[in-house]
């Protein structure tokens, strides 16, 4: 039995699509919304009716961050690029349906071939690290870059949480995609190029990363804010910089402060505490273990009976552990959380909408890169995948 507790109501809320924000922490950490209807055993009946009927026409994707009613249909689960491999190695599936957000439905678009369709659910589940890299403002930002003559020796690296725009721009000015499994490898790959890298968009990763991994130190790196004049850098630090991290970051995340850690040693001193790398730089310095959720999952598989834990990542995936390893003392790194609310938007009304469209002939949601940004984001997925040690294939 697994000893697994909520984290408790606060001012924050445990809504999954609750209507508060915590004010002390980073801009985004919100969860706009209404709390979701209870789901009901009829509608079960026919989201199950409903596929069955589609077959192998239908290939369902789940992200691991996913809420567990929408995972119980998933043909497969992980992270977002591995579904989107996953959905190419299917081409017998003529429409994906990704239990995701639009910027992992955009890469499966990307990879899959032109006789399948990628289906988001709901269109409204976007990712707020996406979108704090508007195309036109990192556009603005390599002019800026241009102006004081860095371009040439500055390579764009870009997270997978970006979106499909984003990755071909990084693709069109020779750069490349990481993963937070293979940021390293990208980042050295970068550093052979050129003397800088412009990352994108998450500034924790691409921070953590540089300094746990390559050995930088926070002078190497300067953020660029796009909502100020040049990003708020002066030509000097540009040119000083190694690494210039754009000014975003994942509202989950983002969400972990120093203190929930020491709250939870303080409680639990023999326990060890795991996090992702978009976790905050003080956060992660205080961390046992440190990566990629595939990483997380795969620490938790091989740990100890009766070791104890606390996650600092999405709350469903912890509960998901949890409830699978009720033999190890899991637990959530804080004690409020907001869940991923745009993750949570693709709920059981919208996956069985998506389905009983798609039995009555009509394609609800398709998700379609325009060819110029899809023919420059499989350059820079392809410099990835080109990387030593990177998953060439799928795997199950």
């Amino acid at each position: 039995m697994s000893t697994f507790v909520s984290p408790e109501p606060s001012p924050l809320s445990l809504l999954l699509l609750g209507d508060q924000a915590d004010p002390d922490t980073e801009r985004g950490v919100e969860c706009p919304g209404a709390l979701p209807p209870p789901v009901d055993e009829d509608l079960v009946r026919r989201v199950r009716a409903l596929k069955a009927e589609l077959g192998d026409r239908l290939f369902i994707l789940g992200h691991h961050y996913q809420r567990d009613q929408v995972i119980a249909f998933a043909d497969v689960t992980g992270d977002s690029f591995k579904l989107a491999q996953l959905a190419a190695a299917r081409p017998q599936a003529e429409f994906i349906v990704f239990c995701g957000v639009h910027f992992m439905a955009e890469s499966a678009d990307i990879l899959t071939s032109p006789e399948q369709t990628v289906i988001l659910p709901d269109m409204a589940a976007g990712c707020s690290m996406a979108d704090m890299a508007d195309i036109s403002q990192v556009e603005a930002a390599w002019q800026v870059i241009t102006r004081a003559g860095l371009a040439q020796d500055t390579i764009p690296v870009t997270y997978m949480n970006s979106t499909a725009a984003i990755k071909a721009f990084t693709g069109r000015h020779g750069g490349t995609v990481c993963t937070s499994s293979n940021a390293d490898a990208s980042l050295r790959w970068a550093f052979e190029q050129g003397e800088r890298v412009l990352f994108l968009p998450d500034q924790h990763l691409g921070r953590n990363t540089a300094i746990r991994q390559l050995g930088m130190t926070e002078q190497d790196c300067v953020v660029y804010n796009p909502y100020k004049p040049d990003g708020g850098l002066t030509q000097e630090q540009l040119a000083g910089a190694k690494m210039i991290l754009w000014r975003g970051h994942c509202s989950v995340h983002a969400h972990f402060t120093p203190e929930v850690v020491d709250d939870y040693r303080s409680r639990v001193p023999h326990g060890n505490v795991l996090v992702h790398p978009e976790c905050r730089r003080e956060v992660v310095e205080k961390a046992d273990y440190v990566g990629s959720t595939e990483y997380i999952i795969k620490v938790i598989e091989a740990a100890e009976p009766g070791s104890a834990w606390a996650i600092g990542t999405e709350l469903n995936l912890v509960k998901r552990l949890a409830e699978r390893y009720p033999d190890r003392n899991i637990s959530f790194l804080d004690r409020t959380v907001c869940f991923c609310a745009t993750m949570n938007r693709i709920d059981m009304q919208h996956l069985h909408w998506s389905l009983e469209e798609l039995a009555a002939g009509r394609v609800p949601n398709p998700i379609e890169v325009p060819e110029q940004d899809a023919k420059w984001a499989r350059v820079a997925l392809d410099r990835m995948l080109a990387l030593p040690g990177v998953l060439k294939a799928p795997q199950d």
